[in-house]
């Protein structure tokens, strides 16, 4: 599909699911295959980006199948484990495709491995740094080398007596977090990650879910090494990501209401939610529960409400909203008065440089929007035109233009498309339905 057309919309009236959140299923895949027995995933996000996971543990000897639910949100694995210390040799390189989460949290598995492996990546995951994982992993005992000494391909020879270390995230990274959590499970004694920025917890979660000892002291979280997991039911929530682009969908598009089912809400991932409440959206959550260690529920969204422009900067907020912030600058177009955005340089090192990306774009239709060194100012309201849009083969860029084609005056044409599937296969015949 080398472009795809959206024409606006004069209202939208539906009940969706969203498919399973992209962050669950990695960290399921992963400790599923190093526990011991049969798991089973349900509602697993059958993307791009989670096929690598699952690709790479097959290539170290995990048996891993599929079957189907039946609908689009409802696929299901089951995972045979090999225990924590079973992976095998792979017979070559491991490829992780576009996806930053795999290479860097198999990384973490893999250095405490009697494996000596190779991890690459396409062209944008091959300029994305790795340096911050490789610091942590080789102080652990694992030997690591990459191209110019921080880009992929990474080159490890695992260490099966890793060191426990203490280590103070330099960025605001569950990827790196998690990384050294999966490492430090391998480590005979207590690793301590301190993470100041509140990342996404979801490693936390899903390794006490399997059993595993982890310690939460507020900055620090606390893993004590070695672990012994044992085989779960897992069923993976809505991811919020997913369904913030229809949120948006209903607030902007005039006389909408839309129900978003099941879908998970860390608090560590709604910081959208919050910012688009202040922002000045009717948002409801329904029908709270909490599912394998995670919170869950409906979210109902209603448009009607006049938006006041809003300062977004808050280190402790930004972790919890950062793939979701394309998609606020979008709504900030709608905005009465200035909305500034800050502390989001991590934007520009993401499959995309993501603050040009989605500025250059809206920009097009008719926004207003200046650029920051890590972030940006909107100028609104701005009444949006359709015009031709590129996706930069960045799924958050193409999902958020998607929105404000909705919204635009004539046709929006994105280039482009198909890199949606990294994360929300379907998008288009969701779209198509709405």
């Amino acid at each position: 599909m080398p472009t795809v057309s959206i024409r606006p919309k004069e209202k939208i009236k539906t009940t969706l699911n969203v498919p399973g959140d992209k962050s669950i299923t990695h960290r399921a895949v992963i400790l599923s295959s190093l526990s011991e027995g049969k798991s089973t995933i349900h509602n697993y996000l059958d993307s791009d980006d989670c096929r690598r996971t699952t690709g790479v543990f097959r290539d170290m000897g995990v048996k891993i199948q599929k079957f189907p639910g039946g609908k689009l949100s409802d696929a299901n694995l089951t995972v045979e484990g090999v225990g924590i210390d079973g992976l095998k040799q792979p017979a070559g390189p491991l490829d992780a495709g576009n996806s930053g989460t795999t290479i860097r949290l198999v990384s973490g598995v893999v250095a405490g491995q009697d494996i000596t492996c190779e991890i690459f990546g396409d062209e944008s995951l091959s300029g994305r740094p790795m340096d911050r994982i490789i610091v942590p992993l080789s102080e652990m005992g694992s030997d690591i080398s990459a191209r110019e000494g921080k880009y992929p391909p990474l080159k490890i020879k695992g260490n099966p007596d890793l060191k426990p270390i203490r280590y103070a995230l330099p960025v605001a990274s569950a990827q790196v977090k998690s990384c050294v959590l999966l490492a430090g499970m391998q480590a005979e004694g207590a690793t301590v990650v301190v993470d100041p920025y509140h990342t996404r917890d979801h490693t936390e979660r899903m390794l006490a879910y399997f059993g595993a000892s982890v310690k939460d002291g507020g900055e620090e979280k606390i893993i004590n090494g070695p672990v012994k997991l044992k085989a779960k039911e897992i069923f993976v929530p809505g991811d919020i990501s997913s369904a913030a682009y229809f949120v948006v969908a209903g607030m902007l598009v005039p006389g909408s209401e839309i129900e978003i089912k099941n879908v998970g809400l860390n608090p560590l991932r709604d910081g959208i939610i919050k910012t688009l409440l202040k922002l000045g959206g009717e948002i409801i959550i329904n029908n709270r529960k909490d599912v394998c260690n995670e919170p869950v529920g409906d979210i109902v969204v209603r448009s009607g409400r006049r938006f006041s422009g809003v300062t977004v900067d808050e280190p402790s907020l930004i972790p919890s909203m950062i793939d979701e912030i394309p998609l606020l600058v979008l709504a900030a177009t709608q905005a009465e008065g200035k909305t500034i955005i800050r502390n989001v340089a991590e934007l520009r090192v993401k499959e995309s440089d993501r603050i040009k990306s989605i500025a250059t774009e809206l920009n097009k239709l008719g926004a207003r929007i200046t650029e920051l060194p890590d972030g940006f100012t909107i100028e609104g309201k701005t009444p949006l035109k359709g015009a031709g849009v590129k996706s930069y083969g960045d799924h958050r860029i193409a999902m958020t233009l998607a929105v404000a084609g909705l919204i635009a005056d004539g046709e929006t044409i994105i280039e482009d498309p198909g890199c949606v599937d990294i994360s929300f296969p379907g998008f288009w015949d969701v779209m198509e339905s709405i």
